[in-house]
């Protein structure tokens, strides 16, 4: 038998998306392609397809830990990745199983809302995010609609979003591409008032799963090793790259390809 250096292993905790498009999926792909080996736990079971949600269901508490502890007892865990949670009793949840992973990042998805605006969570979700994810998370990659939400600014800018949950989160990555302007503007804004601006060409479309892709990827690169910066950046140029390549299977959005034509041949 042959045996190889074991890949980074990068705990998922997010919702699946029958559709393939996002979640779970999503994640596999995205740390596939990173090189690294993906450990799905389902937080929420959800009615989707490539357009919106219709209905999502958050599974019993007991059910997610009895998964987490499987995957932790027995596989050297690198990073954890968070997506779809659904209820405050499952950001509890996250708190106690990161409780037994001490010194591994938490890139922290705060998915609220899908893609075609239907709601994955009540406000107060949004809200334990804030005030218990946030501060063990050593990332927190919010749409500019989603950060508004943790802030509770309905009408901030991402800047103005950034003074207020910089206050409760190390790094912080605002993603742009919610307005009509010509260039996508990324930022990071790090604890102590640094901020670094990431900047690429708008896609034409809409896409479902950009980003769980993303905070997937970059859940991976920090596994790999590399620094939050130069991971930020590694994930926002592989996130761009599956949108520029993306497919539309069905009859809403397009979906990333996060893996070549060839990968399996």
């Amino acid at each position: 038998m042959n045996r190889h250096n074991s890949r980074p292993v990068v705990l998922c905790l997010s919702g699946h998306d029958p559709s393939g498009g996002a979640g779970l999926q999503a994640d596999i792909e995205a740390l596939l392609a990173q090189g690294c080996h993906a450990a799905p736990a389902v937080t929420a079971l959800t009615v989707q397809d490539t357009v919106n949600v219709s209905d999502f269901r958050v599974l019993d508490r007991d059910w997610v830990l009895a998964q987490a502890r499987a995957i932790i007892a027995d596989l050297p865990v690198a990073a954890v990745k968070l997506g779809m949670l659904g209820s405050v009793q499952m950001v509890d949840t996250v708190v106690e199983i990161m409780q037994a992973l001490p010194g591994v990042p938490l890139v922290c998805d705060p998915v609220l809302r899908a893609g075609g605006g239907g709601s994955l969570g009540k406000d107060d979700v949004g809200y334990a995010m804030r005030e218990r994810l946030l501060p063990i998370a050593a990332v927190a990659t919010p749409n500019l609609p989603e950060a508004r939400i943790l802030a509770e600014l309905p009408e901030g800018t991402a800047d103005e979003c950034a003074a207020k949950l910089s206050a409760y989160c190390q790094h912080l990555l605002i993603t742009g591409g919610h307005g009509d302007e010509a260039e996508v503007h990324n930022r990071l804004y790090v604890r102590g008032g640094d901020c670094h601006t990431f900047t690429c060409a708008r896609l034409p479309g809409s896409y479902h799963g950009s980003g769980c892709t993303l905070a997937s990827t970059l859940a991976g690169r920090l596994a790999l090793g590399e620094e939050v910066v130069s991971a930020v950046r590694s994930a926002l140029d592989y996130t761009w790259r599956t949108l520029r390549d993306a497919e539309q299977p069905g009859h809403g959005q397009f979906v990333p390809r996060r893996l070549p034509l060839d990968f399996c041949s």
